[in-house]
């Protein structure tokens, strides 16, 4: 929450008026618990304007980002909600960004910020209903967050308060954004974080990340090399803090199907990591026309690295004779997008499957470019629907590369989906581990002999990384784990630094700036 960090966006016309009437769901608690007290209500926590004065409606971006948090709230995804009412709102440019900037940022720091409403409150926050709460995640921000003066974030969270929450809580939000604003962010992080002894867990309040996400990650850095015990908890400091700072927009085309001085044309840049990559400085990615038709798109230079090193390995033996290529989990279809365009290049047939049927036609659709391509080609490309972990069984020893993007925690991606900190529950980790050594078994029997097997997470969680390689491969005489690191080079061919101790990768958003992606480089004998 220093001054480098925060937003300078704004509405454009911050006092507009308009947009349509918010959505007022609660949590079911009722009663006047938003009402402070008549004695804690001195002068200086009321409003600077007078009633007849004070906006009645916020503007229309403050409006979207108060209905994004409460569909959020309710089980939905920040990167879907969100575009989908900006479209519908016709909300656009920089008022979109300070939307944007707004959802992302009250969700990524909601833990700090719930400690520190619950300080200007008097109250814990599970006695405030959870629509003013969200009202208020919004407002904090603003105030400890964003460069919005002190006046506007106050007014106009009232406002939306009024608007969104009834005029009774519109008081109660009134005292507590004229208290929150009565300190500087350091001041609220230190008020709140007294008195905790662990520095692990004072770190977590600090950076908002829940406890046992901040100690899975310090055994992470340790676990994959990364950091040492002397220096672990200033590595641990970084890689928390780069959780809660917006990743970029990063772009990848498709080899055959789209080129990068196609996307530096429409206003992306090459990317000194990724020889297939770029990053969108600012604009919807949307707009681009490559994007749009399905021969690039958003993806994480992480992701895009990963996959390039499948394919740059070398096969051999059987494997080599008769190449084909399987991505196991492939849904929603991003890195079966990359990996397909390379095997078309390649004229290699491919098979993206995918257990859920929704899923299955998200890759259908993300693959529509690459299967024209296919078809011109004459390369066999198919979407299957089934159970990657009967895959082995089904088509034993039948393809020379396998990927296993294996469903994981997400750990290594809370830039990008800033509630998954929140939802995710150390039972998590224990049910997937169970399912990634399915699926990593099924992928070994799957690939033929002298072939490659890549598993892939984005979480680097030992429990969902070394752990379940070591566990997949314990008693098989038919692997060998290869070192993966030298596959690994930036755009200029130049080898990637701080991958760990090997022969597994760990990136890391602190160090590379991608999400923490781990790679395990596997061959079938």
């Amino acid at each position: 929450m220093s001054d480098e960090h925060r937003d300078d966006g704004r509405p454009g016309a911050r006092n507009a008026r308009g947009g349509g009437p918010g959505s007022g769901r609660g949590d079911g608690r009722r009663g006047d618990r938003q009402r402070p007290q008549a004695r804690e209500r001195s002068a200086g926590h009321r409003s600077e304007l007078r009633p007849s004065e004070r906006a009645r409606r916020t503007d229309p971006a403050r409006l979207v980002a108060y209905t994004a948090m409460r569909d959020v709230a309710d089980g939905g995804y920040a990167n879907l909600v969100l575009p989908k009412l900006l479209r519908d709102k016709q909300i656009r440019g920089r008022d979109a960004g300070f939307a944007t900037e707004l959802v992302y940022g009250a969700t990524r720091l909601s833990g700090l910020y719930e400690a520190i409403i619950a300080s200007a409150a008097g109250r814990p926050v599970d006695k405030i209903d959870g629509n003013v709460l969200d009202t208020l995640r919004l407002g904090a921000h603003q105030l400890l967050g964003m460069r919005v003066p002190t006046h506007a974030a106050v007014d106009e969270t009232v406002a939306l308060a009024r608007q969104v929450n009834g005029a009774g809580a519109s008081g109660f939000v009134n005292a507590v954004m004229r208290r929150i604003s009565e300190r500087a962010p350091d001041e609220w992080v230190s008020l709140v974080t007294e008195g905790i002894d662990d520095p692990v867990e004072r770190l977590a309040l600090r950076t908002s990340h829940p406890v046992w996400v901040a100690k899975a990650l310090r055994a992470a850095l340790i676990g994959h090399g990364a950091a040492s015990a002397p220096t672990v908890d200033e590595s641990l400091r970084a890689l928390l803090e780069s959780d809660n700072d917006p990743a970029k927009v990063s772009l990848v085309a498709r080899p055959g199907l789209a080129s990068l001085d196609e996307l530096e044309h429409d206003g992306a840049r090459r990317s000194g990591l990724s020889p297939v990559g770029a990053t969108l400085p600012e604009g919807d990615p949307g707009a681009i026309a490559a994007v749009r038709d399905g021969r690039a798109a958003v993806q994480d230079e992480g992701s895009q690295l990963l996959v390039l090193a499948l394919a740059g390995a070398e096969v051999k033996g059987e494997a080599a004779t008769h190449e084909r290529w399987l991505d196991l989990c492939a849904g929603p279809g991003g890195k079966a997008g990359l990996l397909a365009a390379l095997a078309i290049e390649r004229r290699v047939p491919f098979v993206a499957n995918e257990i859920s049927e929704h899923r299955a036609d998200l890759v259908w659709q993300t693959l529509s470019a690459a299967r024209a391509a296919a078809r011109d080609a004459d390369v066999s490309l198919k979407v299957r629907e089934g159970d990657g972990r009967d895959l082995g069984e089904v088509e034993h020893e039948g393809f020379s590369r396998v990927l296993i993007d294996a469903p994981c925690t997400g750990l290594g991606a809370l830039r990008r989906r800033p509630e998954a900190r929140w939802r995710r529950t150390p039972d998590d980790v224990a049910a997937l581990a169970g399912l990634q050594r399915e699926l990593l078994t099924s992928g070994i029997d799957a690939t033929a002999p002298g072939g490659l097997v890549g598993y892939a997470t984005c979480s680097p969680h030992l429990n969902e990384t070394r752990f379940v390689v070591a566990d997949a491969v314990k008693g098989r005489g038919d692997i060998e784990v290869l070192d993966a690191r030298s596959l690994f080079v930036d755009a200029s061919g130049r080898p990637l630094e701080d991958l760990g101790d090997g022969p597994y990768v760990q990136l890391w958003p602190h160090l590379h700036g991608t999400d923490a992606m781990f790679f395990a480089l596997l061959r079938k004998h």
